[in-house]
């Protein structure tokens, strides 16, 4: 589904559009949400990539499910379609810039094994992990849910771990000027 030009209804009588979406998403900036690195690889392990995002959640206790929404044009979407794996890399608050250096496919150097210049190894999976990541939850797709212009990519958890000390405050997306969605 191709992502609309302008504002998305349903608009409450009488708003104006323009206006009810500007406020709209500033409500749903509002939200707390933590900023992420999701990794994926394709299912011959031959492609690699990681992506900036926000919208992860756990979604059940028992089995721990994992939630996240890939945006359907991205190459991360294609990724996990196929390898059925993704990784969940928890990013320390003071390494703010690695996130921008992911929204955007990345260059992989598979001899260095670093993604966009930032090293990393393959979890249980094979899916990437940052080796500077605070933590990390590698997860296996059991579930995916079509919702237009994302997919919602329902994991397990199959492993996890801190690499860090756990007391390390993670990224948030309020700890930046970005913002998506809304």
């Amino acid at each position: 589904m191709p992502v609309s030009e302008g504002p998305v209804g349903p608009f409450p009588e009488g708003a104006d559009p323009v206006e009810y979406d500007k406020l709209r998403r500033r409500v749903f900036w509002k939200m707390p949400s933590g900023l992420f690195a999701v990794g994926s690889r394709s299912d011959d392990g031959r492609r690699r990539n990681m992506m900036t995002l926000n919208w992860a959640t756990q979604v059940a206790s028992e089995p721990k499910l994992l939630g996240i929404a890939v945006e359907k044009e991205a190459l991360t979407h294609e990724l996990i379609g196929s390898g059925r794996v993704f990784t969940l890399n928890l990013v320390d608050r003071e390494d703010r810039a690695i996130v921008r250096k992911f929204t955007k496919p990345v260059e992989v150097d598979a001899s260095a094994r670093t993604l966009n210049g930032f090293a990393y190894h393959d979890g249980h999976t094979g899916g990437p992990i940052l080796d500077q990541a605070v933590g990390y939850l590698e997860c296996e797709v059991r579930h995916e849910i079509d919702l237009g212009s994302h997919t919602f990519f329902v994991g397990e958890v199959v492993a996890a771990a801190f690499q860090r000390d756990e007391d390390v405050a993670v990224l948030r997306m309020e700890d930046t000027r970005m913002n998506y969605g809304g």
